[in-house]
Parts: structure tokens; C-alpha cells; sequence
């Protein structure tokens, strides 16, 4: 798949990560994409890089070995504030990473990076920067003139949206954090399915979707009972039944929030199956809307992946083989193909310097 584009000027980039092969291997990448790179490895030296160079994105690691994340992102913003932060974080750092973006961070990526997938969401930032610049003028002009109290509902109405998306993904984040077992599900699949929809060919507006619909289809495990989501061994019937209804409680409970659209969708209907045996609506092949197919498989690749208290877990390529046999009755066909294309890059992205060159 084709890189995103290079920004039609330079854009002055500044890269915050301890490790310098990291530094240097998107140093390299990102120069190559027509952006203006310097680097830094602590928070110090991020603060005096953004003092003396104009900046308009920041790629900021969650932990540094003299800042946290969480601090240092008002801290910049302080600095430049039309920066566009984007928060690079571990798995196990996702709740950082919402609190990052609470305080003025636009996006967070999981370390591996995928390269492709990285270049968008730089793209993507910088294009919410210049809407930002821009909407401040306007903003500025509506006060001088007549619609000072319009336009601040409306950036009150933004924010609000934003803090609330954030909020949720922080109670996923914690409910997640009691099980081992299951720490960073939601994050995993958040970023897997958006690569995979990105494979598909579906615009950024969709990748986004998918991507946020991740993050958030297990919110209605909010409403499982404590006793059944902590049984050891099997369940009986009615506590399946009672499991099940997650996907319509998390619908539920996203429904207010209409800005959302599609995402409200996609979480109610992630458990149902090509052949139509799935849950709650018994929908079958293209009846079921395509972000949900895509973080259904997802998940089942996340689950194979990840260690399990009942089995050991499965190299990418091994579980992308047993999703084969899945193909027609659990999965769709062309999302299988997806992602498999997306394990397959990134098994083969070497992220490190390679010394063979």
C-alpha cells in the first residue's frame, strides 16, 4: 500500500524517544517524507528543541527517563500551542496516553509503529492543526464582531465530545486492567483494525471510526455482572446470554453521544457472523456493517495472540491461518485477505536500524 503523500511545505517535526535506533529509524523515514526532523531523548532537551525551532508536530514517547508524557504535554503546549502532539506509547501505557490526549495531545499510536499507518496519522494531525489556526482566526473575528457566545458553544461542544470519547476509553482501559489476561485488548485491536480497514482502501473518516469503535467495543462489559466476569471455567447458559448482551449495553451507552455515528454500530454488531449465527442481531454477510466485521476478526486474531490462561499464544502468521478456517462462517473472506496483508507487512518492517544495511 502507497505512503500518505508529502505536506505540500516542510513541516517542522520534532521526535522525543529515549532509544536513538527509534530516533534515527523515523528520522530517517519521515525526512524521506518531506518534513524539516531534528530529535531529542528526554524531556529537557524536548522543552529547549520547541524554544528554539518552529515546530508544527511533536511525535512525544509516553515515558521518558526524566519526564512523564502526561506532564510534558501542557508543558509544550505551553511552548507552541498550535503543536500537534502525538503520543507514541506501549500497550500497557494506553491510559497514559488518554490522559496525554485530555490535556491537548491529538492522537496515540502503539509502539511497533506502522510506518504507512504513522504518515496518516501525521497527516491527519497537521490537517486538525490548520483547521485549529484557522478556527482561531475565525473565532477571534466572531468576537470582535457579533457571535462571540456562538462560537464559543460550538468549541465548548468539541471539547466536551473530545473529553467524553477520552473518558470512556479510560474506563475500558481500567476495567481491562484488572485482568491480565486482557490488558491492552482494546488498545491492540483499536490500531490493528484501523490498518486493516486502511488495507481495504476506506478513507481516513472510516479508518477513524473503526479505529475509535476499537477502542470502545467493550465498554458495555461495564454491565457483566462481577461473579461471571471473574468465573473460572465454563459458563452456564445464562450467563452466556448475560455476557452477550455487552455489544447492545455498549451501544447503549454510546448512543447520546451522536456525534459518533457509525462507531455506535460498529460496537453493537462486532459479535455477529458472516453466516448470521452471531449476536444480538442475527445479521449475515453485507448486512453487517463492514467496521464491525473488521474488529470481529481483529479480536479473534488479538485473542490467539495474546497469552490465555487456556492456551499459549500463536505467532501472527500461525493465527492468521487459523482465522482461515473461519473464512465464510465467523469471517468475512476480504477482510481475512486485509489482514493477513497487514501482518505480513508488519512482520516483515524492520522498525530498528538494520546493521546489514
Amino acid at each position: 500500500m502507497d505512503v500518505a503523500p508529502r505536506p505540500a511545505e516542510p513541516a517542522g517535526l520534532l521526535i522525543v524517544d529515549d532509544e536513538e535506533a527509534i530516533r534515527n529509524a523515523l528520522k530517517r523515514f519521515l525526512s524521506g517524507q518531506g518534513y524539516d526532523v531534528i530529535t531529542a531523548a528526554s524531556g529537557e532537551e524536548a522543552i529547549q528543541a520547541v524554544r528554539r525551532h518552529k515546530l508544527s508536530a511533536i511525535l512525544l514517547d509516553v515515558r521518558l527517563p526524566d519526564a512523564s508524557g502526561v506532564d510534558l504535554v501542557p508543558k509544550l503546549l505551553d511552548l507552541e500551542p498550535n503543536a500537534a502532539i502525538l503520543m507514541l506509547t506501549a500497550v500497557n501505557d494506553a491510559s497514559s496516553a488518554t490522559l496525554c490526549m485530555q490535556r491537548g495531545a491529538m492522537d496515540y499510536l502503539t509502539k511497533p509503529v506502522d510506518l504507512p499507518d504513522l504518515s496518516r496519522a501525521i497527516l491527519r494531525a497537521l490537517r486538525r492543526r490548520e483547521t485549529q489556526i484557522e478556527s482561531a482566526k475565525i473565532n477571534q473575528w466572531l468576537k470582535e464582531e457579533v457571535a462571540l457566545r456562538t462560537a464559543e458553544l460550538r468549541i465548548e461542544r468539541a471539547n466536551l465530545e473530545r473529553i467524553s470519547v477520552a473518558t470512556l476509553e479510560a474506563l475500558v482501559n481500567a476495567l481491562e486492567a484488572k485482568d491480565p489476561y486482557l490488558r491492552g485488548h482494546s488498545a491492540r485491536v483499536a490500531d490493528m483494525s484501523a490498518m486493516v480497514a486502511a488495507e481495504l482502501g476506506m478513507g481516513d473518516e472510516h479508518v477513524e471510526a473503526i479505529r475509535t469503535a476499537g477502542r470502545l467495543h467493550d465498554i458495555g462489559k461495564i454491565g457483566i455482572r462481577e461473579e461471571i466476569l471473574n468465573k473460572q471455567g465454563p459458563l452456564t447458559d445464562d450467563e452466556f446470554e448475560h455476557v452477550k448482551r455487552h455489544t447492545v449495553t455498549g451501544s447503549e451507552i454510546l448512543a447520546p453521544l451522536t456525534h459518533l455515528g457509525p462507531v455506535i454500530e460498529y460496537v453493537r454488531s462486532h459479535h455477529e457472523r458472516w453466516d448470521g449465527k452471531g449476536y444480538p442481531d442475527a445479521l449475515a454477510e453485507d448486512a453487517i456493517p463492514m467496521g464491525a466485521r473488521i474488529i470481529g476478526a481483529v479480536e479473534i486474531f488479538d485473542a490467539l495472540t495474546t497469552s490465555r490462561p487456556y492456551q499459549e499464544k500463536m505467532t501472527p502468521e500461525l493465527a492468521v491461518e487459523r482465522l482461515r478456517d473461519l473464512i465464510g462462517t465467523v469471517v468475512d473472506p476480504a477482510v481475512h485477505r486485509a489482514l493477513q496483508q497487514v501482518v505480513a507487512r508488519r512482520e516483515a518492517l524492520i522498525f530498528l536500524d538494520d546493521p546489514r544495511g
